[in-house]
């Protein structure tokens, strides 16, 4: 039965899933922005604020250790711990959001562009 079972299957199997959303969630911690559907948004949201909820607890060592579990990429972990987790030291909840921009031309499906709400400094490269 699925009852109280509010996640989207997305037409992939469960571990598709679930590194399809990783690979979204780091995409997002990366660039701060990404542009995917809706469907896989709102799911990368509700992952996202996990994450960085987790990040923001006062044990680091096992807060890492819980996030690097499921979440792969190191280097986009150790930003999230360092850059990204105190900039919402205050903030209870809503860490990223949702903007709809409309429908995609080939297949009409609905897109949408994830963000964090309040963003990093960006470090700029010379050349």
């Amino acid at each position: 039965m699925r009852h109280r079972n509010n996640k989207a299957k997305l037409n992939r199997t469960p571990a598709h899933k679930k590194a399809m959303l990783n690979n979204l969630v780091a995409s997002l911690f990366e660039k701060n922005v990404v542009v995917t559907t809706t469907a896989k948004a709102k799911e990368a949201r509700k992952l996202a604020d996990r994450y960085i909820t987790i990040a923001k607890s006062s044990d680091d060592f096992n807060a890492r250790r819980k996030v690097a579990k499921d979440f792969h990429a190191t280097m986009t972990l150790k930003k999230l711990f360092e850059e990204i987790a105190p900039l919402y030291k205050n903030r209870k909840g809503g860490y990223t959001r949702v903007i709809k921009v409309g429908n995609r031309r080939g297949d009409g499906g609905s897109i949408s562009i994830i963000e964090l709400v309040e963003k990093p400094a960006v470090k700029k490269e010379k050349k």
